[in-house]
């Protein structure tokens, strides 16, 4: 696939080493000189220093003969003329732009929305975009799927579907320290698949034979009324969340208050009954700027909401931070977030989530005592990837530090597996197919050697990032 990347930064140097990766044509390009020789000694493609928002400079990088354009620079305003320029001269190119401005995106969505006929079949997207990516959304969709799942835990959820991928780590003595994978079996009359598994400094699609320590970390696959006894096998203790503190009022922080605030209930019970019967639950905004403090104190009046400095050892003694379950911190500045998150732990918080630049210092968060470290960029490289997959793949997530690849598919017409058994395609390293769903069903099962593979079918399967190439090519032409 031939792709051409405009911004060279973090998020466009990711993108571009893990499409290089799976042998795709990239170009990218940048205007800033010591960023393209920074790219250009990371990674094995084309980077040129250009302006990415001339049509002159694209039709040099071959923009004619490409299937995509990612607009990735620091200006919404440059990634959405820039689509719009081009879709007016070649329409057939997946157009894909990443917006920060919250206005942007929600009144593109809105218009999109309220005209959905108008946009429908032949007519071309708005601003010619194919795909507008919103980094704070997605990034505040882990954070509240981690919080809403009470034990605060990396999760991944699947759409419409009752399984979900917990990363839990085994303490020393629990039930899952020193078994054997095929024995874990007999300790849960529950549907379980164990995903991956990471130990010390490599990650591996477990085998029968393979042997859990202590401090290993593991994906396990079930469904979400049956995690807190997985959680419990291995030893994680179960923490309820009614006291929860969000650092950082802004874009992100917002989205997730919106979420985990619970907002005033109207009623004609007379109100000290009301409240007796609410849940009981004290959530608490923290921020040093006073704007964004009073804009969070209007938002939501039922949050107590301090104008103040996290850092400020006396606030944090006043307010009693340190008795709260979880500490969520969602600022812009993600090295302070770290820090925030592993001082607040090392205080008694029982809980701390991280927003973190990438799945490297997502690494580093964990092991300074985190417990759930959010890595946005990788979130939106994620997301970036999905829509270039083509139509069978329906979503990317990536897992392990970026090592394996989780891939939500659809099973094509052309596939050469169609008709044929797991146990017949299964190729042990290659690939481990965790979910199916048909096409005429609503719910995914854990799929054993006899299940027959149909067009249609909805798939979620594992492979390592090195050989994801090779799994698309042996389901099927996945881009067309």
């Amino acid at each position: 696939m031939n792709i051409i990347i405009v911004g060279a930064g973090l998020t466009g140097t990711e993108l571009a080493k893990k499409l290089v990766a799976e042998k795709n044509n990239v170009t990218l390009i940048d205007n800033d000189e010591e960023i393209v020789r920074h790219a250009s000694n990371r990674l094995d493609c084309m980077v040129v220093q250009a302006d990415g928002n001339s049509l002159e400079t694209l039709e040099d990088a071959g923009i004619a003969k490409a299937e995509a354009l990612v607009m990735l620079t620091n200006s919404d305003e440059v990634n959405m003329i820039t689509c719009s320029l081009v879709d007016a001269v070649y329409p057939d190119i997946i157009k894909i732009a990443r917006v920060r401005n919250y206005e942007y995106y929600i009144k593109t969505k809105k218009t999109i929305k309220q005209h959905a006929d108008t946009f429908s079949g032949t007519h071309r997207p708005l601003y010619g975009i194919d795909h507008m990516v919103y980094p704070d959304m997605e990034a505040a969709k882990v954070i509240i799927e981690a919080v809403e799942h009470g034990t605060v835990t990396d999760v991944l959820t699947f759409d419409n579907s009752e399984y979900e991928i917990m990363r839990v780590t085994v303490e020393k003595g629990s039930e899952f320290d020193g078994r054997r994978v095929q024995n874990l079996r007999s300790l849960s009359e529950n549907p379980f698949l164990l995903v991956y598994i990471e130990q010390e400094d490599r990650t591996v699609l477990p085998s029968g034979t393979t042997i859990i320590q202590a401090e290993d970390c593991l994906g396990i696959l079930a469904k979400r009324s049956h995690m807190k006894q997985f959680l419990q096998l291995c030893g994680s203790q179960i923490t309820e969340l009614n006291k929860i503190a969000l650092v950082g009022a802004g874009h992100i922080g917002t989205l997730v208050a919106e979420r985990l605030v619970k907002k005033p209930r109207k009623s004609k019970i007379p109100r000290l009954l009301q409240t007796l019967h609410q849940t009981k639950q004290e959530f608490v905004i923290i921020d040093k700027d006073d704007q964004r403090s009073r804009a969070a104190s209007e938002r939501f009046p039922s949050a107590s909401v301090f104008r103040a400095d996290i850092t400020d050892e006396g606030f944090i003694e006043e307010e009693n931070l340190t008795t709260f379950d979880l500490i969520i911190s969602a600022t812009h500045n993600h090295e302070l977030n770290m820090v925030v998150s592993a001082y607040m732990k090392s205080l008694g918080v029982s809980k701390t989530i991280s927003l973190v630049s990438s799945s490297g210092f997502a690494e580093i968060a964990r092991n300074i005592g985190v417990d759930v470290a959010v890595p946005i960029k990788d979130t939106v490289v994620d997301t970036i990837i999905g829509h270039l997959r083509g139509k069978s793949v329906t979503g990317v997530h990536t897992v392990s530090d970026g090592e394996l690849e989780i891939i939500e598919y659809t099973v094509p017409e052309i596939s050469r597996l169609l008709d044929k058994s797991l146990k017949d395609i299964a190729d042990p390293g290659l690939f481990l197919i965790l979910l199916i769903k048909a096409d005429n069903q609503s719910e995914y099962f854990i799929p054993d050697g006899n299940t027959v593979l149909k067009q249609g079918n909805n798939l979620v399967l594992i492979t390592r990032i090195d050989q994801i190439s090779a799994v698309l090519e042996y389901f099927g032409d996945t881009r067309e």
